[in-house]
């Protein structure tokens, strides 16, 4: 029983590095994800406006914004394809 004991507390402890790896990825994804949601919060507040005009400013201060902080940046959208 004490043997028992003893191989399942060492293999929980093998396995501890790899949670630990895990947690520090996701708190530098929800870092990124943060720094991209303040980026476009920055954006809509200095074009609040909906108007095409002021799509594409916001759009582009977003996407500005995005690059200054290194972040990934999307492409330009790509209509469907026509049949």
């Amino acid at each position: 029983m004490i043997r028992l004991s003893f191989a399942i507390l060492l293999l929980g402890a093998a396995l501890l590095p790899g949670t630990a790896r895990a947690d520090a990825l996701q708190q530098e994804s929800f870092s990124s994800w943060k720094a991209m949601q303040e980026c476009a919060k920055q954006a809509n507040l200095k074009f609040p406006d909906h108007t095409p005009e002021g799509n594409a400013r916001r759009e582009a201060a977003r996407q500005e914004c995005l690059r200054a902080h290194r972040l990934p940046v999307s492409g330009p959208a790509v209509p469907p394809p026509t049949r």
